[in-house]
């Protein structure tokens, strides 16, 4: 199975069920394994056969932005939607966690993988 890696992607979110995380933005941390639609990238060396890691970063910080989320499974299984519908990858799993959320903890999060 190949699949694109982008690890540690940072971005601002208004994420949390209390209310002080309703209005101030935390910095969540975002790995992703993003299955390759299709082995044509191989041979032809083009963009337009694979999934664009740049606009897929593009999207996620804007789908960060867009609202507040009450748990990081909601933001991540929206990117896994994203992934899959948007930009057509077979599979996506998904890693969304808080950092230093918990005193004694360095991150908090959660892990999904979804396929079409």
């Amino acid at each position: 199975m190949d699949a694109i890696l982008i690890r540690d992607l940072r971005v601002e979110a208004l994420i949390g069920i209390h209310k002080r995380e309703r209005h101030v933005a935390q910095t969540v941390s975002i790995d992703l394994d993003i299955g390759l639609p299709g082995t044509t990238v191989f041979k032809s060396d083009k963009v337009a056969d694979t999934i664009d890691y740049e606009q897929v970063a593009l999207r996620i910080k804007a789908l960060a932005s867009s609202g507040h989320f009450r748990l990081v499974e909601t933001l991540a299984g929206r990117i896994a939607h994203l992934l899959l519908e948007d930009f057509g990858a077979p599979w996506a799993k998904v890693a969304v966690a808080k950092i230093g959320i918990l005193g004694n903890a360095k991150f908090v999060g959660v892990t999904i993988e979804r396929q079409r």
